[in-house]
């Protein structure tokens, strides 16, 4: 049936379904992110394994996420959006059934693994689903906020469903996945076939930029557990770095690039992607952080912890819609300077707090860590799309999201690094305290960026 034979209800009903598929993938990528954390100690006690072992149940998710953002935009492109989301939602629902299975820690590492690379063809192919559907900007607009509420009530809902399911059984905070992506794809077949575009891959930028990220996380990781002088790790970074080298060289002089240098030449590209890779780091390990103390430090309960995050994940939600606001009157750098601002001074409480403070105190500090973060985002995407030309908005784009989930993932191996070698307090402060030392230093650097022109009231 071609688009002009259908009827007005129908036609209305296209973007609707475009719009629902969209939210159901952005909402199942962002609560696995979230939900996974406060069910690490009851994997631990079923599986075994050790602190590596739960870093490598967060990180090997988020790896995958990152590594593949900017190759599944071009896939997404030369497939065509529809087809694209149907294979990375069918992946990421098959990973996710083979987590909750899991018979050891090694499988469901390995399940997590895949659920990373279908949530990296999800979400590119969602924005470009509701691109494909809504053809008024002022239309396409409210949609894209619909898709973003997804993700902001995922990452809400995620601790406090993670530990009301573990309760039960961890492995229910997998199979809630199930009913999702079965019911995103039932609506998918409602959804216009995508057009295909003959994009080029750049396999060699691919590739190595998977293997120099991998590599530097796993030797972060396991350089913990067997030290860092150990050979093994020595050549983990080694080859790290060769293929950063590798890489680098390749966007360079391919005839393709995935990530065009030039767009680093500018300051304010490059601070800003330092920004979102700092903020996210700060934000995903004191989740991780955060849910191991309450815990295994002071006795809770998988659902007390849940609803212990509550106060910053559930703020989180409630005032992102005024991030929009607040950038409009005040400007984007002054935004991202005071999103810092907040991260750091909650990170600061946090690492002030005796150990047996009361853990309301302690939820309640963490809430400037949350909201804080969550401020950086929309202004530092702004930033880079208004500094960039109309036609690299697109790669732009994915290079900022890449740079949020390479900081999610290096954030959660550094700071597991930094618990592994010292008493779990000392750990937890001195990470903390570092990152709180470095947003200071970004603070500086972001308000030497170029201010955006404020509009006039």
């Amino acid at each position: 049936m071609s688009v002009s034979t259908l009827s007005p209800s129908q036609t209305a009903a296209r973007p609707r379904a475009s719009l629902a598929v969209a939210m159901l993938g952005f909402f199942v990528v962002a609560l696995d992110a979230q939900i996974v954390n406060v069910a690490l100690p009851a994997i631990r006690n079923d599986l075994g394994g050790g602190l590596s072992g739960l870093q490598w149940i967060v990180t090997g998710y988020t790896l995958m996420f990152s590594a593949l953002q900017l190759f599944s935009g071009t896939f997404s492109d030369r497939a065509g959006a529809r087809r694209a989301y149907g294979l990375g939602m069918i992946l990421f629902t098959v990973a996710s059934l083979a987590c909750g299975l899991s018979p050891n820690l090694q499988v469901l590492i390995a399940g997590r693994i895949l659920q990373g690379i279908g949530a990296a063809m999800i979400t590119p192919s969602s924005l470009a689903l509701i691109r494909e559907a809504y053809h008024d900007a002022a239309q396409r607009g409210r949609a894209i906020v619909y898709w973003g509420l997804g993700g902001s009530v995922a990452a809400a809902a995620g601790p406090v469903l993670g530990g009301v399911l573990t309760q039960l059984d961890w492995r229910l905070i997998f199979f809630v996945n199930l009913p999702v992506g079965a019911a995103a794809l039932f609506v998918l077949a409602r959804v216009m076939p995508s057009p295909r575009r003959p994009t080029p891959f750049d396999w060699v930028g691919q590739v190595t930029a998977v293997l120099a990220l991998a590599s530097l996380t796993y030797g972060i990781i396991e350089g913990a557990e067997v030290g860092y002088g150990n050979p093994g790790i020595l050549t983990l970074f080694a080859v790290s770095a060769a293929s950063a080298a590798v890489f680098v060289l390749a966007q360079a002089r391919g005839k393709h690039p995935m990530v065009p240098l030039d767009l680093f030449r500018s300051r304010t590209v490059s601070t800003t992607l330092a920004i979102a890779v700092v903020t996210m780091a700060a934000f995903y390990g004191v989740v991780f952080l955060q849910s191991l103390y309450f815990q295994q430090q002071r006795g809770a309960t998988a659902l007390e912890t849940g609803l212990l995050f509550l106060p910053m994940t559930g703020l989180v939600a409630l005032l992102n819609p005024l991030a929009a606001r607040l950038m409009a009157r005040y400007g984007n750098v002054a935004m991202i300077a005071a999103g810092q601002l907040l991260m750091a001074l909650g990170l600061a409480g946090l690492w002030l707090l005796p150990a047996d403070a009361p853990v309301l105190a302690v939820a309640l500090v963490m809430v400037p860590v949350g909201v804080g973060g969550s401020f950086t985002v929309p202004p530092i995407i702004a930033l880079v799309m208004d500094d960039v030309p109309a036609e690299r908005a697109g790669t732009a784009s994915g290079v900022v999201n890449t740079a949020r989930q390479v900081g999610g993932s290096l954030g959660v191996a550094i700071y597991g690094a930094l618990l592994a070698g010292h008493d779990f307090m000392d750990g937890l402060r001195l990470g903390l305290g570092i990152t709180a030392v470095v947003l200071l230093i970004l603070i500086a650097a972001s308000l030497r960026l170029r201010h955006a022109k404020r509009p006039q009231h």
